[in-house]
């Protein structure tokens, strides 16, 4: 199982020296793959600049976009930005990860309808297919660039929850990035089951790639730390459902982290993102190390 890490995108007040130092520890660790989400209110960074920094300060590991909620914006547009952040990192982009999600006022922030949205991104998918395989989207007005290093462009995965979200995505999708806040085994089974099972309904040739993530902490006050992070990502969905999945991570401790690991693959992960609650040097540091003592 590959193992990557996402960057510290949600913590305010970071400056270029602080990403520059994630970027080199990184790139220098056992990691496979950085990532980055995407959200719009907060002391978020966004996720297309400073996964092409990370690009441009990096040289071996991949760069995965987890997630693009693709119908808050033009599928023209992603095409055009993904291209280019796979030209940049030298053909590192091999996969990206796109969702609906799930917050209304983001979408209203970016005046992008929130409504209708399901429907609009099976349309979307289409046209940054076209894109990538540089067919015309407006008659007559050309192809738009850049061409994507890899023929068709990156690998689509699906940022999907539900049996239907799930069924309808496996019409276009390459694979699931499949999320258990904890790291645990019976979630990401159930739902890379739950995939499998809607690519074969769908008719699809292939198995779908699997991806799975979960939140952690290695760094000092951990637990206290772990779950301040969860309470306030999920502030947004009211305090009882923060305060309830605030307290059902515990994954800040090696051992927990290494059971979590184990449980991933377990479940079949093929690949799987640690989502660090801090923006702390130790927690790539430390988690590196405890990659290197696994194997």
């Amino acid at each position: 199982m590959k193992v990557g890490i996402c960057l510290p995108y949600m913590k305010a007040g970071l400056t270029r020296d602080d990403y520059l130092q994630w970027f080199k520890r990184v790139d220098e660790g056992p990691f496979h793959s950085v990532s980055c989400g995407e959200r719009v209110h907060g002391p978020t960074f966004d996720m297309r600049v400073l996964l092409a920094a990370a690009a441009a300060c990096t040289s071996k590991v991949m760069i995965t976009p987890t997630l693009y909620v693709l119908p808050m914006h033009s599928a023209v547009q992603v095409a055009k930005e993904v291209a280019s952040l796979d030209i940049l990192s030298g053909g590192r982009v091999q996969h990206v990860c796109v969702g609906y999600g799930g917050r209304d006022k983001d979408y209203a922030a970016l005046e992008a309808p929130f409504k209708g949205r399901y429907g609009r991104m099976d349309t979307q998918v289409e046209t940054l297919r076209q894109v990538w395989n540089q067919q015309e989207v407006i008659p007559g007005a050309g192809v738009i660039g850049p061409a994507p290093t890899q023929p068709g462009g990156p690998k689509l995965l699906a940022g999907a929850l539900g049996p239907k979200s799930i069924a309808r995505c496996a019409q276009w999708a390459d694979g699931l990035y499949a999320w258990s806040g904890n790291g645990e085994q019976a979630e990401l089974a159930n739902a890379f089951s739950m995939a499998d099972e809607a690519w074969q309904a769908a008719g699809r040739d292939s198995k779908p790639y699997r991806l799975g993530g979960f939140w952690c902490t290695l760094a000092d006050n951990g637990p206290q730390r772990l779950y301040d992070y969860v309470y306030e990502y999920l502030a947004i969905a009211g305090p009882e459902i923060a305060t309830m999945m605030a307290e059902s991570v515990h994954r800040s401790s090696e051992d927990a982290v290494l059971e979590a690991l184990d449980n991933a693959e377990a479940a079949g992960c093929e690949e799987l993102f640690l989502v660090p609650a801090t923006a702390d040097l130790s927690e790539v540091d430390r988690l590196g190390d405890l990659l290197l003592r696994r194997g």
